[in-house]
This record gives C-alpha cells, sequence and structure tokens, in this order.
C-alpha cells in the first residue's frame, strides 16, 4: 500500500494497524520516502511457510531426531 506523508499524519493510528499485516510505503511529492512495516514479518512468514510440514502426531522433539538421524 502506498499513502502520502499527509496520509499518514491524518490517519496514523489505522495505518499502525495495518503495518502489522501489510507494508505501508509513504511517499512525498510522488517519491518513497519511507516504509512503515511490522518488525516480526520475517517470523510471520518463516512460520506460515513451515505451517503444515510436521504432520500433527509427532512431536517437535521426534521430527529433529528424525531429521538427526538422516544426516
Amino acid at each position: 500500500m502506498s499513502i502520502t506523508a499527509t496520509e499518514l499524519k491524518e490517519n496514523l493510528s489505522k495505518y499502525l494497524i495495518l503495518s502489522a499485516t501489510e507494508d505501508i510505503f509513504i511517499t512525498r511529492n510522488g517519491k518513497v520516502i519511507s516504509k512503515l512495516t511490522n518488525p516480526f514479518q520475517e517470523r510471520v512468514d518463516v512460520a506460515k511457510s513451515l505451517f503444515g510440514i510436521l504432520p500433527a502426531d509427532i512431536s517437535l522433539e521426534e521430527a529433529r531426531a528424525e531429521r538427526l538421524q538422516k544426516i
């Protein structure tokens, strides 16, 4: 999402909430000057990428032991 600096000033709380789920690019005179983002977004993306990889009937320790046996 891209917004102007003026729009950010007028609706800061709205964009702080939105930045938890998506990047907000702030522009001035048509040029991007800043990006408002979730500092933990990388962790969220990694966790989402792992979702469904481990079967529900196996513990994390069992999965780790199985992985180490393959090495």
